[in-house]
């Protein structure tokens, strides 16, 4: 089934309100109103500062944010959220991004982001983080920022926000963007930093996209400037430049301050104006720089070559960014592309799936860095990519040739709209953060924000609109470009290399009709699901809002009837023994479960018939496995949770083995397997929970012998019983209002046949790694500067000691905020170091562990251990201070807070609880649990489970390179410094 778009397209007029937030208009606060000479001017400068995003546009404004205009340029929206209670988010934007440096200044503005985040002129150096945890802010997700190549926005999320620490907050952040820190000693510290995200990112996929961009963008900014900057331009980085870039760039006319949150619009805009309003530039405003245009006369083609990566396409038609003002007409436009381009992708997604001659092709339409409007194609040939560039050419040739019909269209804008009729019906609960987000995007590609009524208003008035002839004119458009470009990556030279690769695309195209052939398909369909169950048994789950209801088949279910999300209505069928169903030196077909089930249809429906009965519905089926059993997701909505619900008991009572999507798995292993090794990131996503088992066969990773052998006769033989049997437990939770729920469950899995029991594998327990004094070695074949260190230890699991692992979250925050400090503030050996306490509840007293690990250079193997050696033995030796263990523990209560106003915390927390009450138990005592861990249970918790005896070790080195070898150039830079 297609998903629907995450959001409209280019997110035109995000959809952007809450039945919390205040809609009377703010006046710019007099202390900072400019002087007017009539009760005119200053109705007029007011309008003007209440509708900066929308000067010019007629959408409909979204009353509910408030804007403002300081006397200095700065501006500002503000707007009440209550989502989560408590919270209020800040968004600080500066219009400079890498596209705004020079060419010795490459990476200065991402840098600039760096230096500003190590606190301020008044702040001593690291201290802003500290003071932000201990008002419960998570640093790195709470507390970020990111460049791109047109921006740089400043992000923080205050939780449990009172007067004194939102003011204190706003303070600590306009005095980092207005007077960072920038001393030869801050700069060559968060240079170390920045050199190590770069080289922890090279590699194959960077270089290739790289060389794309440098093609795709040839003559343009765009081409090379990566935020990220190059080795040379950040070695050079002295403060003094670093300093006339900011004092170039960040100016308040450049500003934008959006805040967000459970407090009063007029406040935030009091403080805005109290940190922000006696800022002043710095001499005359810089130039905006010309990003250029594409060049139609730069060469059209360009082959990649990298050892070990797959062949990929990349077919782009490419325009000139036009600037726009954000009107419905414009709207209308962003519409019908969006329309075009899902006709297209769902033709292409229906030949992949009937065997054709690429693996996956997809076409996108962006407007990127207001430097380029453009169609870009994706992808994936099955061998030869002539074949699967001429299929794919032929799609778009038919596409910009013949009208798609009637009802193709109403197919795509019914998907869209059951998205934005989703959208509206949530709007209560959209959070402060994704509200502010979404109007820095909105600013920063020239588009405005509209309630979620306005959107959907917008959007039927646009389908009525687009008749078959109108698409046609569409899609010629959006598959027109100034200049054409082509991509062919592949693992060695091709055969006629670029002169091939021009030909091919010079040939002309053959229409290749692929739409899709009407289906009639309906839920009458299905076959009997059998007699309705009879309810057995219904009562509340003590100290919950949610009822356990059980019926004679043995099928139970925990229902939640809420409004914390109106309209909607999460669906979570548990089945099975998931990971438990397999011994741990069995092998099993696990890995193929993700997509191909699924995709292998539901008694009479394919995919394609599935795509039928789901269009313009709210109507999923995901999958995925738990430790205790399998899972069958949806979102959902009452109108149509019957069929949603019969679809997913038919998923077990009746399901289909359609073969080619099993191939399709197959191949796209195959077709990816040599990707596996290509990074120490690619070996540690590959191979970690596996190492860390002690190579527990239902972690480990298949061999490709294993992924060759895969036949659709050996998935259903591994699945089919998978399906079958042992216990099923529903989880339904949301707006159930009105609805029959019990009536419902009874008619699709109370009817189900009992479920065969299952007899208990020997994977009832997970052992951990064998103990290592020294790191074991593994290899990657990437980048020989690149590296990665990880040692853990063995803890626990299971539900009977739940205060030990709140203690063991606590303790591995602790050791990461150490980490950080020495690995990556103090030393700049590590751009994201990492520990990770891991308790599963689903194997009883096994499979916990304590993981520290980073990417680094392997020079800094040998230090990574000794640092994260002194850290274990000072926490085992010395309890923790007060401070210490308030700042890590307030971010994590935090957490658990905001958590909790949304069900999809309590169906996690709740699995299992229809057949344990120490489920729900647990569940309810977390944050109490985090209050009440002490100083004291942290050294215990350390003394009991960070044994040296008990430690595993792994380190990730290039090809060929020994410890030893790291080792040595670990010394050489220690005694070159």
């Amino acid at each position: 089934m297609p998903n629907a778009p995450t959001h409209a397209p280019h997110a035109p007029h995000r959809i952007l309100v809450s039945a919390l937030a205040a809609s009377a208009l703010l006046l710019v606060p007099a202390a900072f109103a400019a002087p007017a000479d009539s009760e005119m001017a200053t109705a007029a400068q007011s309008a003007k500062n209440q509708s900066w995003l929308y000067a010019g546009s007629d959408i409909p404004r979204d009353a509910a944010w408030q804007f403002g205009e300081l006397p200095n340029g700065v501006r500002y929206a503000v707007r009440n959220n209550g989502v989560p209670p408590g919270q209020v988010s800040i968004r600080v934007r500066m219009d400079v991004g890498s596209l705004f440096e020079t060419d010795k200044e490459r990476g200065f503005a991402h840098l600039l982001e760096h230096l500003s985040f190590r606190g301020s002129e008044h702040i001593p150096d690291g201290e802003a983080k500290r003071i932000w945890q201990r008002f419960g802010v998570t640093f790195g997700s709470d507390s970020n920022a990111q460049t791109t190549p047109t921006q740089t926005v400043y992000q923080l999320d205050l939780p449990s926000a009172t007067g004194a620490n939102l003011d204190e907050s706003m303070k600590l952040l306009a005095g980092m963007i207005r007077e960072p820190r920038i001393s030869d000693a801050a700069v060559a510290a968060e240079r170390g930093v920045v050199l190590s995200e770069l080289r922890e990112s090279d590699g194959p996929q960077r270089r290739i996209a790289d060389a794309t961009n440098a093609h795709l963008f040839a003559g343009q900014l765009l081409g090379d400037r990566a935020p990220i900057g190059t080795p040379a331009s950040l070695e050079g980085a002295r403060a003094s430049a670093v300093a006339a870039f900011h004092k170039r760039w960040y100016r308040p006319d450049r500003t934008v301050v959006v805040i967000v949150g459970d407090g009063d619009p007029t406040e935030f805009a009091r403080l805005i104006a109290k940190y922000y309003g006696d800022w002043r530039g710095d001499g005359p405003a810089p130039r905006q720089p010309d990003f250029g245009n594409p060049d139609p006369k730069a060469a059209v083609v360009k082959e990649i070559v990298e050892a070990n990566q797959p062949a990929a396409l990349t077919l782009a038609m490419i325009r000139p960014w036009i600037k726009r003002v954000d009107t419905v007409e414009n709207t209308r436009r962003l519409y019908l592309e969006f329309i075009a381009l899902a006709l297209v992708n769902r033709r292409l997604e229906n030949r992949a799936r009937t065997g054709g001659s690429y693996l996956v092709a997809t076409v996108e339409q962006e407007y990127i860095s207001r430097s380029a409007d453009i169609t870009l194609t994706q992808i994936v040939p099955l061998g030869d990519w002539k074949d699967a560039l001429a299929d794919v050419r032929g799609v778009i040739a038919d596409a910009v040739t013949t009208a798609p019909s009637q009802a193709d269209i109403d197919r795509e804008a019914n998907e869209i709209e059951a998205f934005l009729m989703k959208e509206l019906e949530n709007a209560r609960n959209e959070p402060g953060a994704r509200l502010a987000d979404d109007l820095v995007r909105a600013v920063d590609i020239n588009e405005v924000v509209s309630t979620p009524q306005g959107q959907v208003d917008m959007f039927r008035a646009i389908r009525a609109s687009a008749t078959p002839e109108v698409m046609l004119a569409t899609s010629k458009a959006v598959f027109r470009g100034d200049a054409t470009r082509v991509v062919l990556t592949s693992p060695k030279a091709t055969e006629g290399g670029e002169k091939a690769l021009l030909a091919a695309l010079a040939a002309p195209a053959t229409i290749r009709d692929d739409r899709l052939t009407s289906v009639a398909a309906d839920f009458t369909q299905l076959p009997s699901l059998g007699t309705p169950g009879t309810l057995v048994a219904s009562a509340p789950l003590p100290g919950l809002r949610a009822e356990r209801i059980e019926f004679s088949n043995g099928v139970t279910a925990l229902v939640s009837n809420n409004r914390v999300e109106p309209g909607k209505v999460r669906v979570n069928v548990r089945f099975g023994t998931g990971n438990r169903s397999v011994a741990a030196d069995a092998p099993n077909l696990l890995w193929t479960g993700d997509y191909a089930l699924v995709a292998s249809g539901v008694g009479p429906w394919g995919q394609n018939e599935l795509d039928q009965l789901t269009n313009g519905r709210q109507i999923q089926l995901g999958f995925s496995i738990d430790d205790d059993a399998f899972e069958l997701t949806a979102e959902s909505k009452p109108a149509d949770l019957s069929d949603q619900l019969k679809l997913m008991a038919g998923k077990l009572a009746h399901p289909r083995w359609d073969k080619a999507p099993v191939e399709r798995l197959r191949v796209g292993f195959l077709t990816g397997y040599d990707l596996n090794d290509a990074t120490p990131n690619a070996v540690l996503d590959r191979h970690l929970r596996g190492w860390l088992s002690g190579n527990d066969a239902r972690w480990s990773p298949p061999d490709r012998a294993a992924i060759e052998a895969l036949t659709p006769e050996a998935f259903r033989e591994f699945w089919e019983p998978r399906l079958a049997s042992g216990p099923i437990e529903v989880q339904l939770f949301g707006d159930l209002q009105g609805v029959d729920y019990t009536t419902l469950l009874a008619e699709t899995f109370g009817a189900l046949s009992p479920r065969a029991p299952i007899v208990p594998s020997s994977g009832q327990r997970v052992q951990f790694a064998a103990h290592t004094v020294a790191p074991e070695i593994s290899f990657h074949r990437g980048e020989k500067g690149q590296a990665a260190a990880m040692t853990a230890w063995p803890t626990g699991g299971g539900l009977a000691s739940p205060r030990d692992a709140r203690g063991l979250d606590i303790l591995a925050a602790i050791f990461n905020d150490r980490l950080f400090d020495r690995l990556r503030a103090e030393q700049g050996a590590s751009y994201g170091p990492v520990v990770d306490s891991y308790w599963p509840t689903g194997f009883e007293g096994s499979g916990g562990y304590l993981l520290v690990g980073s990417l680094l250079a392997p020079r800094d193997i040998d230090r990574f251990y000794a640092i994260a050696r002194d850290i274990a033995a000072d926490l085992v030796a010395n309890p923790v201070s007060a401070d210490e263990l308030a700042r890590n523990a307030g971010p994590l209560r935090e957490q658990v807070a905001r958590a909790s106003t949304g069900n999809v915390y309590w169906m996690f927390l709740l699995e299992g609880a229809t057949r344990d009450p120490r489920v729900a138990a647990n569940a309810l005592t977390i944050q109490d649990d985090i209050s009440a861990v002490t100083a004291a249970d942290i050294q215990r918790l350390a003394r009991a489970y960070l044994k040296p005896d008990r430690q595993w070790s792994m380190a990730i080195l290039p090809q060929g390179m020994s410890l030893a070898d790291a080792s040595a150039l670990g010394k050489a830079a220690v005694g070159g410094r």
